[in-house]
């Protein structure tokens, strides 16, 4: 009898929970769609009690339920600024992109399209940077570098920059913060990079190309950017990071993209660096410094292994570029012109080889008793020029800035009649150049 009136109880116990269940979604449903229609009609004053409704009793009914909550409460605050009820709804709003993102698991695994918890935190940084009573730059910062490093390219365009832009005013309540802005900056812009590359819209693309203008914008205003500024950064560091590798190679890297390579920090870290191990960066970087110590074969040694152990043409190019300028400078003018022929095997769109073969004939143009025969060498040195412009249309300016001064230089056609030459012959220059040309 005691049995069968238990069954009896738990029969109804369970009867009132199914009606309990029905009636909460019942109540959820009918309030979701109040709330909703209200909010598709700009109705957010009349939206937001039932909105509270559902996300109280049933927060993975609808997706739309947050995006609803997110209008109605930016409403409010937008309308109420300055009232006492403003911080209660930057509280809400806040509470709101919480407790979504609590759930993004869940609502992920029953409807299509939920955006990862880590893109809502950046919008939620968002809203915070408009809508916060008291802006605190290091939880804000936070945030959006927790998304950032991990959405990456993927991230939107406006959070990118929000990011950087964050990690600026963070830097300019705290100094010591100078490094990390630095990196912030570099992985910004690589991300920004990353999606220019791979997005198809125009619209969409074009929003990426204006976040990068504004990226290098922010960097250059920044104080950072300078050489000086590098130097003043990475300089007390890195003997205290001459075992770790990684941190080696950034400095490296960062010193280099930003033409500091004859800062002394590089020159620290390139060397540790190639005592760890020996990589084409690490030997670049101590060829330069031993050019600045004067120790000429030491540094065309340098940059001989940075080639052989670089894998990248172009920046095999570079190097060996490196290596004829700096046997330019000492007037061994025949190496010189060898290595910045190796630069041009490397990377046959590279102009600034034929520009520095030009200046080595400029230096040294007399290969004859003949004034006038020493002259066409001028033609040659024009002929580097004119190809130096063909290839690379980046160092047009500075091969007209030449070629203005040397077609100056060409003999007169009357002393050339003289020796039987006129206008369309061949000759070939002789002595340590030994190219031909033809006369003009």
């Amino acid at each position: 009898m005691r049995t069968k009136t238990l069954v009896t109880v738990l029969l109804l116990f369970a009867g009132v929970t199914s009606a309990l269940a029905q009636s909460t979604d019942s109540i959820c449903n009918v309030n979701s769609s109040i709330s909703h229609e209200a909010v598709k009609a700009g109705n957010f004053k009349d939206a937001y009690l039932p909105w509270k409704v559902v996300m109280k009793n049933c927060p993975l009914l609808r997706y739309y339920t947050y995006s609803d909550g997110l209008d109605i409460l930016r409403s409010f605050l937008s309308t109420t600024k300055g009232k006492p009820e403003y911080n209660k709804y930057f509280d809400e709003l806040m509470a709101t992109y919480d407790q979504l993102m609590k759930y993004t698991p869940e609502l992920q695994a029953k409807i299509r399209g939920v955006r990862s918890a880590d893109k809502t935190l950046a919008l939620k940084a968002i809203d915070y940077l408009q809508y916060a009573p008291k802006m605190d730059i290091d939880l804000v910062y936070g945030w959006l570098s927790q998304s950032v490093n991990a959405e990456k390219s993927k991230s939107q365009a406006a959070v990118l920059f929000y990011f950087l832009d964050t990690s600026l005013k963070k830097l300019a309540k705290d100094p010591s913060h100078k490094e990390q802005f630095i990196q912030d900056y570099l992985n910004d812009s690589q991300w920004v990079d990353e999606a220019i590359a791979t997005k198809t819209k125009e619209r969409i693309k074009k929003g990426y190309l204006n976040v990068k203008d504004n990226l290098v914008a922010l960097f250059i205003n920044s104080g950072t950017a300078s050489c000086e500024s590098l130097q003043e950064i990475y300089a007390p560091k890195i003997e205290a990071h001459k075992t770790d590798s990684a941190y080696l190679k950034k400095v490296i890297n960062i010193m280099k993209m930003m033409k500091c390579t004859d800062q002394d920090a590089y020159f620290k870290a390139s060397f540790y660096s190639y005592k760890i191990k020996p990589t084409a960066e690490a030997a670049a970087g101590c060829a330069y410094m031993s050019y600045k110590k004067g120790d000429i074969d030491e540094s065309i040694k340098l940059f001989d292994q940075a080639i052989q152990l670089e894998s990248n043409n172009d920046k095999k190019a570079e190097y060996s570029y490196a290596a004829a300028a700096i046997l330019a400078s000492v007037k061994k003018l025949s190496q010189s012109r060898s290595y910045a022929r190796k630069a041009i095997s490397f990377k046959d769109n590279y102009g600034a080889p034929y520009i520095l073969i030009a200046n080595l004939y400029a230096t040294s143009p007399n290969w004859s008793n003949e004034p006038a025969l020493n002259k066409c060498t001028y033609y040659v040195i024009l002929d580097k020029l004119a190809r130096a412009k063909a290839v690379d249309p980046s160092c047009a300016e500075e091969a007209n800035k030449y070629i203005a001064v040397y077609k100056q230089q060409v003999p007169a056609v009357n002393d050339l009649f003289m020796l039987g030459y006129k206008a369309g012959d061949k000759i070939t220059v002789g002595g340590w150049i030994g190219e031909s040309t033809t006369i003009r």
